[in-house]
């Protein structure tokens, strides 16, 4: 890809023409630079769609926790498409049937350009309306990293052996998106830190590392850890093989690191590897955790269906609903431990069943009162009605265990 750089007009002009020709596909617009008025769009899409059989252009408007979408025809276009341009996006991908356009500006205020010529579609993608769901790195175009993980093929199609890889990194993405503005992060001028515990192939932490630094034009740098010594190799040698400048990664123990990051993720952790996450993040002020459990063993082998809990012996009699308790009775400790200590929590559905059984997350953002006392009577409630100590209680050790004294 060649890169130049070139002067705002001119990107105007960019941008306009490329919107306004036959072969247009689509446009993308994100981040945010220093200095400029606070703006409600997160991230705005522009890609011509057919209603009526009539070509229009649709924009949709991403902000915090919605998205609007409007069609436009002809001379119409014109207005909204200044007003986006207005906003001064730090990022704005384009794509066409034969050319991809990068334009970033840096946090110096230089903008530069990358133009990479693609094999020309014979014909121009189907423009029904609302005909693809937006995810934050689209199908139907193409994407270096995508490409180079090979889940995409060159022109932007998905393989189809790759279609759930596909899926779990735009969900990831998205969540990741999500909490991104409500912590603060989104625009905050300066680079941030992530912590990827038990990162794996590293699939998500290049993909969260492309997403930020490449896609919403904010600077991240990201260290991966994880103890298996050999894909920590893999991870390397892929960082390489894409040019991901911003990522490290070491081969530890969750336990042992030693770390003060924005954004902390510990996606499919295995058993207490999870609070060992959840104990990092909090002992660090995380801004942000995003943690997919995994393998919940370690409450399963104690929960007994004795004392007020008798009453569930018809459910804990059975291995696999015992097993599945376990998992959202452990998940339960750890939200609401995560809301003791000043994390707005939520568990929600990751991904759909049919690309993974883990499919929950739990989502936490800093900012909440430390110590609501009626979270701690309901853990305390939830403690005694199971008759355990869980793990996370005793990682979390003498800051956690002062709060629930208070009502002990």
């Amino acid at each position: 890809m060649q890169t130049i750089e070139l002067d705002r007009e001119s990107i105007r002009q960019l941008v306009t023409d490329a919107v306004s020709q036959p072969g247009f596909r689509q446009a993308t617009f994100g981040g945010s630079l220093r200095g400029t008025a606070a703006c409600p769009w997160i991230r705005v899409v522009i890609r011509p769609v057919e209603i009526r059989d009539q070509r229009a252009i649709q924009f949709s408007y991403f902000e915090e926790k919605k998205h609007v979408a409007k069609n436009f025809h002809g001379p119409a276009v014109g207005a909204p498409l200044e007003e986006v341009l207005a906003v001064g996006f730090a990022s704005i991908h384009l794509s066409t049937t034969n050319e991809e356009i990068d334009v970033r500006t840096t946090r110096k205020g230089k903008v530069q350009v990358g133009r990479r010529k693609v094999e020309a579609l014979a014909t121009q993608p189907p423009l029904a309306h609302n005909r693809t769901k937006d995810v934050p790195l689209a199908e139907g175009r193409s994407d270096s990293l995508l490409e180079a993980m090979g889940i995409l093929t060159h022109d932007g199609h998905v393989r189809s052996a790759k279609r759930a890889k596909f899926t779990q990194i735009n969900e990831f993405l998205r969540q990741l998106a999500h909490v991104l503005d409500d912590a603060g992060l989104l625009s905050s001028g300066r680079e941030l830190k992530l912590l990827d515990c038990g990162c794996g192939l590293s699939y998500l932490t290049l993909a969260a590392h492309h997403y930020l630094n490449d896609v919403l034009a904010i600077p991240a740098r990201i260290v991966g850890v994880d103890v298996n010594a050999e894909v920590i190799r893999k991870s390397v040698e892929r960082s390489e093989r894409v040019g991901a400048e911003r990522v490290t990664f070491a081969c530890s123990r969750i336990d042992a690191v030693a770390a003060k990051p924005d954004i902390v993720l510990g996606l499919h952790a295995c058993d207490t590897a999870t609070d060992d996450v959840i104990a990092l993040a909090i002992a660090a002020e995380a801004r942000i955790l995003l943690s997919v459990p995994c393998c919940h063993h370690e409450l399963n082998d104690r929960l007994r269906a004795e004392g007020a809990a008798k009453v569930l012996r018809p459910i804990l009699r059975h291995g696999i609903l015992q097993q599945r308790m376990a998992d959202l009775v452990t998940d339960g400790f750890r939200a609401l431990a995560l809301r003791i200590l000043g994390y707005r929590t939520d568990v929600i559905e990751f991904i759909s069943t049919e690309h993974t059984a883990r499919n929950l997350m739990i989502r936490a953002v800093r900012g909440a009162p430390l110590g609501d006392a009626s979270l701690v009577r309901d853990y305390l409630a939830m403690r005694r009605f199971w008759g355990v100590t869980p793990y996370i209680e005793g990682v979390l050790g003498e800051g956690f265990q002062r709060w629930l004294s208070i009502e002990s």
